[in-house]
């Protein structure tokens, strides 16, 4: 007996719809949903164990993943079964967590796993702008303790026009591709690339799909309460002590806020502030410390935090003495690496990334297998971060999701400003070698740089900045913060990025962190990070004007042909013979791949020297050499025979043809070596197509002087009675010569 399923079911506008219903599927989760448009099914399920772990934050997992069989395939490799996430699933959970971790309670410390599924694809949904709807929904069916009803949407603008979780065809036409999150009240997460929009541009974007996010918080709880809301959790809370907090207060406060004052560097600081936890701490006993040590060490921080912020709001100064708009003292370096395609060394206070660019053909272009997306990345960009560049000891266990996701923010920020025509597959790599705020900002900078520096022709250099806020509810105070420091990271109360071009934003990142933050206070910030942008670009500009106008000598130059596709065989050769042996003899690389369209082969040549480049030009251009009827061509006698010469076009080697014996001179010609001989080299005119033979015809004579006196044998009378067919006949009938062997016979 199939359970009862309840079901919800929202209304985009367009005659699309969003389902979302309970009660079929996985009964044990806390939580469990199934959300589907069109053919497109989500599985979401979530489960918090009941008992607290001894930590000071909430272990949260969500997990994303995309199973082969939604699209009827198979995983691709050598083990048939779905294995670690690809960084596409890796960027969805990114985007979900961001908006659910804050809403659990701070004191909030249960294990708790949110795992969505695509368990079905329709290729016209992009499944992960349902992610953060369907993980919210689970939770409302669930009993934690969660704040509230959220959910995420896309958003592009096709034709002047927003368009809300466009299908991935109408995003090829978007100028702006965003994922908001969002409550009914609060815009809380914003991430997205964009064509060189305006900051108001991208404030109506976000205006538009919190609209539509608004709808969707409201069918959750319709759902909620239809399926029956349960009773939250209830769970054992943090310790407090208020007095202990007070007199914390009281001992940090005026020690923080002057050291925050005097404006230091990070270590400096840092160390600062740990002689003052130690001093407070110095004041209790060792068996007090014992009870309650972990509560000074949480009151201290919370007074630190205060002071920080205190000092910001009212003197509006910073950590590092700078004011809010100040932007730290930026150099820049250009080629510092000699042997690689491209490099650039960018430096904002402490922060510091090495970028470096390598050059490729379509072959090193990046593969993209997912269930809901097949396709290849011509420009990606790889980003890393060492513990070295915090001053930290600690294992490396792969590329993380932090890594990931700050990557895929750079590349997306510096993917438009790569030309169409760029013949080259480009990877970045941005090594971050110091951090002290918003390296991602750095890599995209430095990666502008680097591509410039590898004979990139970008449309326009681009920039980035991270920017925060600090706000006071109460008396509605509040300041912005241009290039913000790591500890401003986490002390206030909106953390964004945002990169672009002279001319708009291109992308941003954008995480809020208190409620109802006013749309006149983000367009105030926006503003003042595009001017902070504009002060980084210039100092780019500085260091490299524009792109080199060609790569290094030393890097690869690459040359794209097209070829008819009946000599794509030709050139590989039998066995890839052909192209194998060119490739070793010139040094280059040869990529061919057919046009889907034109069925033409695209030739990639890729090689370092340009006497290389030349060679395989000219084989190619053997290869498909066509003579036009009427030219003349210079040819070379390769062989002799008893009817004629075989030569060989000089401009075309490779190609031969057969100069008939009738054409090589006007006057009758015996031998063949009476007129030319083995290695000659002359011209020969193009006459065309022998319609008998279907073969070239082509002729020495025709570009040589008529010797005087010469005539043209007339030409074969055909027209006689009886044509060419009665040859050897007279003009009598068959009829007269029966007749005439009748009359032998009766005689």
């Amino acid at each position: 007996m199939i359970p009862k399923v309840f079901k919800e079911v929202i209304d985009l506008g367009d005659g699309r719809e969003i389902s979302i219903e309970t009660g079929k599927l996985a009964k044990q989760a806390h939580g469990s949903v199934v959300v589907q448009s069109g053919k497109c099914m989500l599985l979401c399920t979530v489960v918090s164990n009941y008992e607290q772990k001894d930590l000071d934050f909430l272990p949260l997992t969500v997990d994303y993943r995309e199973k082969f069989a939604a699209s009827g395939r198979y995983p691709g490799g050598f083990f048939k079964r779905e294995a670690r996430p690809s960084d596409g699933e890796v960027l969805t959970m990114r985007l979900v967590d961001r908006v659910l971790r804050p809403l659990f309670p701070k004191d909030y410390h249960s294990e708790t796993q949110v795992m969505i599924q695509l368990m079905s694809n329709d290729e016209d949904v992009m499944p992960d702008a349902m992610a953060g709807l369907a993980a919210s929904a689970a939770i409302q069916l669930s009993d934690f303790p969660f704040e509230c009803a959220i959910s995420e949407a896309r958003v592009g603008r096709v034709n002047g026009e927003f368009v809300i979780n466009p299908s991935r065809a109408q995003l090829a036409e978007s100028d702006i591709d965003m994922m908001i999150g969002a409550s009914a009240d609060s815009v809380m997460m914003v991430e997205g690339e964009m064509d060189e929009i305006s900051e108001e541009e991208m404030t109506e974007a976000i205006k538009f799909a919190h609209e539509h996010i608004k709808l969707q918080c409201a069918a959750q709880l319709r759902l909620a309460e239809a399926f029956g809301k349960k009773e939250v959790r209830e769970y054992p809370s943090e310790r407090e002590d208020a007095d202990l907090e007070k007199k914390v207060h009281d001992m940090a406060y005026d020690k923080v806020y002057a050291i925050a004052q005097a404006g230091s560097a990070k270590h400096e600081r840092s160390a600062a502030f740990s002689e003052i936890k130690d001093s407070i701490k110095a004041t209790f006993s060792e068996e007090e410390l014992a009870d309650f040590g972990d509560l000074v060490s949480k009151y201290y921080r919370k007074a630190e935090k205060e002071a920080v912020r205190d000092l910001t709001l009212n003197e509006g100064l910073r950590l590092d003495g700078r004011k809010t708009s100040d932007i730290r003292p930026i150099w820049c370096e250009i080629d510092y690496l000699p042997s690689v395609h491209g490099s650039a060394i960018f430096t904002r206070g402490e922060t510091q990334a090495l970028a470096t660019v390598t050059l490729g053909t379509s072959r090193e272009a990046n593969k993209i297998d997912m269930p809901s997306y097949e396709g290849e990345e011509t420009f990606y960009l790889h980003y890393n971060f060492p513990p070295f560049c915090t001053g930290e000891a600690r294992p490396i266990r792969g590329t993380s999701r932090r890594e990931v996701g700050h990557g895929n923010l750079a590349q997306r920020a510096l993917k438009g400003m790569v030309p169409a025509d760029c013949p080259y597959t480009v990877r970045v790599v941005s090594e971050v070698l110091e951090s002290n705020g918003s390296s991602s900002m750095a890599t995209v900078c430095a990666g502008t740089m680097a591509m410039m520096d590898a004979g990139i022709q970008m449309k326009k250099p681009v920039s980035g900045i991270a920017m925060g806020l600090i706000s006071d509810g109460e008396t509605g105070k509040y300041a912005v913060l241009s290039d913000i420091l790591g500890d401003e990271d986490h002390l206030g109360d909106m953390d964004f990025k945002v990169t672009g071009t002279a001319d708009g934003i291109t992308a941003c990142q954008m995480d809020i962190k208190v409620k109802g933050l006013g749309y006149d206070i983000l367009v105030a910030a926006l503003n003042q990070a595009r001017d902070g942008r504009l002060h980084i670009l210039e100092k780019l500009t500085d260091a490299i004007a524009a792109p080199r106008e060609d790569v290094k000598p030393y890097a690869p130059k690459m040359v794209t042909v097209r070829i008819p596709n009946e000599y794509i065989g030709a050139l590989i050769g039998p066995g890839g013979k052909v192209i194998q042996e060119l490739q070793k003899e010139t040094g280059c690389t040869i990529v061919i791949n057919e046009d889907p369209v034109t069925e033409e082969g695209i030739v990639e040549i890729l090689g370092t020297g340009q006497e290389g480049i030349d060679a395989v030009m000219a084989k190619i251009d053997s290869l498909t050499f066509k003579p036009e009827v009427g030219s003349a061509y210079e040819v070379k006698v390769i062989k002799m025979l008893d009817f004629g010469a075989v030569v060989e076009y000089m401009d075309a080697p490779g190609n031969e043809t057969l100069l008939h014996v009738s054409e090589l001179a006007w006057e009758r010609t015996e031998n063949v070596s009476d007129v030319v001989n083995m290695g000659d080299v002359f011209d020969i005119k193009f006459i065309g197509f022998d319609p008998r033979t279907k073969k070239d015809k082509v002729s020495r004579k025709a570009l040589l002087p008529k010797p005087e006196g010469y005539k043209e044998r007339a030409p074969r009378d055909d027209s006689r009675s009886g044509g060419r067919d009665n040859r050897g006949r007279d003009n009598r009938g068959r009829d007269d010569r029966n007749s005439r062997d009748r009359d032998r016979k009766r005689d």
